[in-house]
């Protein structure tokens, strides 16, 4: 190649290792004949193309750009990159010595130059000169650079097979995340790493919530899908995957969870049910599970209660009636049963008691044993009760009843006089009362979209929070205490963490009919299942 003009062209002389290093302190005259020679390849001393690769070298060292650093800046991007060539750190380290080794001779050699008789046609041809190399240089850097990224755009070419391993590196530094690309490890790390007892120990990450229940959501996995009319209540078997339904087509039914069917074009399963419940000539408003989990009670708009037995849970579905299925038919109400609860027998009561409320505007209770039968009644001239529930803690026995016009009654169940008025001046109808397994509180939903917590030892209004867009219809507790379960004409229903009061989770599942969405929902008793039930008559069961 030449430099420059003709004066730099070596015509077809010897090859470049055999050319001698260049000498700048001979004459003052060679570099003036650098540039002002004639070109030919015999008229006298002329520079190589060596030697003037030197003289260039010495000036991007003065000007502070030399080919070292183009050559140690692309050497250490490969090494990072773990694409080194094999020649690299040999041309850098001959690139060192040889532009260490030409700074003062170079010096000499510009010092003999600038006081020649040529000097300024040879600035001005070694001016153009330097701006050309400058260039050159600066390309050839972008080109190191843009060559070092040549695996970026090679990645995704589908000719790739995947076998080298400098190709496997560069996919792993483009995947999305290193866990991704590694599958769960399935095997015993004390079987097979040999640890003993250090594989019991529990490395805890600071950074990771506390609770793994605070991740976890609930999905609807089954689809109840039998009912005619709009689904008012439901409940769960106390142990076995069973729940029961009621609704306004009269009828109750029973459902196995465990015997699915594949719903089409579904992620739900749809299930079938096992038995129907008929003897009510109204709606279905309020059931309830004893605690044995062997009978249900169901409330409704024809002002009875009826005692049903449950048959098998694997029960035919097509099996002939049994008409020992309904066993008693409570009588007593004149108007519509709205709310049911049941207790257990404790201390000196024998047989588990049953608590109803009615349009009527008289509570009830009801000794459930083999022979039911009534065994007080309580009325209030003031409003209609809407709901009622035994308390769940603490040793007397009493009951909290809710009414429509907001007001909240703790009634003594030995002496039928009330106990507490709760302070609920200001709230809307009462439409679900349900009282806390453990804490001492009471749980009220509102017709004003809110939900409230009071002291059963006071009275007093604990807190108030607007949980929904609409009407509160249901409220139900898990059977730990720690999370509150609401429903509403929404169509939604919300899951709350009782410590903080704080929504972790909502699920809008059913449509709306006539102004009414969820009418009723509920958690199971000893098994990883909520359900609701809608106007749209289905009811959805979620895991």
């Amino acid at each position: 190649g030449s430099v420059g003009g003709g004066g730099v062209g070596g015509a077809g002389g010897d090859p470049i290792d055999e050319e001698k290093p260049p000498q700048f302190d001979t004459d003052e005259a060679g570099t003036g004949e650098l540039f002002g020679g004639s070109g030919g390849a015999g008229s006298g001393p002329q520079l190589t193309w060596k030697q003037g690769r030197e003289l260039l070298r010495q000036y991007l060292q003065e000007i502070g750009f030399t080919d070292t650093m183009l050559d140690v800046r692309s050497a250490r991007v490969q090494t990072l990159l773990g694409l080194q060539s094999s020649n690299s750190s040999g041309d850098a380290g001959t690139t060192g010595a040889n532009a260490g080794g030409t700074v003062n001779g170079g010096g000499a050699a510009a010092a003999a130059g600038a006081g020649s008789t040529g000097a300024m046609d040879t600035q001005r041809r070694v001016a153009g000169v330097r701006k050309d190399v400058k260039v050159d240089v600066l390309r050839d850097a972008e080109a190191s650079v843009l060559a070092t990224f040549d695996f970026l755009a090679a990645e995704g070419t589908p000719g790739s097979d995947g076998t080298d391993e400098e190709d496997d590196d560069d996919v792993v530094m483009g995947a999305p995340s290193v866990d991704e690309m590694r599958p769960p490890c399935t095997q015993d790390p004390e079987g097979t790493l040999g640890l003993g007892e250090l594989a019991g120990l529990t490395v805890n990450n600071e950074f990771e919530p506390q609770s793994k229940d605070l991740m976890k959501k609930w999905n609807a996995k089954y689809t109840l899908r039998s009912h005619f009319d709009g689904v008012r209540t439901l409940a769960f078997h106390p142990i076995e995957p069973v729940l029961l339904t009621g609704s306004e087509d009269h009828t109750l039914k029973l459902w196995n969870l465990q015997k699915t069917v594949p719903a089409k074009k579904t992620a739900a399963l749809d299930v079938e049910p096992l038995y129907t419940f008929r003897g009510h000539t109204g709606p279905v408003l309020t059931l309830v599970m004893a605690p044995s989990g062997d009978r249900c009670f169901s409330g409704s708009l024809d002002s009875t209660i009826r005692v049903w037995n449950l048959p098998n849970c694997n029960v035919d579905p097509y099996d002939a009636y049994d008409p020992n299925v309904l066993a008693h038919t409570l009588t007593g109400h004149t108007d519509a049963v709205w709310s049911l609860a049941v207790q257990t027998a404790t201390g000196s009561v024998k047989h588990p008691q049953l608590l109803s409320c009615s349009a009527d505007g008289s509570v009830r209770l009801w000794s459930i044993g083999d022979q039911p039968a009534a065994l007080e009644s309580y009325r209030s001239d003031a409003a209609v009760p809407t709901s009622v529930d035994f308390v769940r803690s603490g040793a007397g026995r009493q009951a909290i009843v809710g009414y429509t016009n907001a007001d909240l009654v703790a009634i003594d169940l030995e002496t039928g006089k009330s106990v507490t008025r709760f302070e609920t001046a200001g709230c809307a109808q009462i439409n679900r009362v349900v009282s806390h397994p453990t804490l001492g509180i009471t749980v009220t939903g509102h017709d004003d979209r809110c939900i409230r917590f009071f002291d059963d030892a006071t009275g007093k209004l604990m807190h108030s929070m607007v949980a929904h867009l609409d009407a509160v219809t249901s409220i139900s507790i898990d059977p730990n205490g720690l999370y509150l379960l609401s429903a509403s004409h929404d169509c939604s229903i919300r899951l709350w963490h009782l410590d903080n009061r704080t929504c972790v989770q909502e699920v809008t599942s059913h449509r709306k009919k006539f102004d009414e969405a969820v009418n009723d929902v509920a958690f199971h008793p000893s098994k990883a299942y909520i359900a609701s039930a809608g106007a749209d008559s289905i009811v959805k069961v979620f895991v």
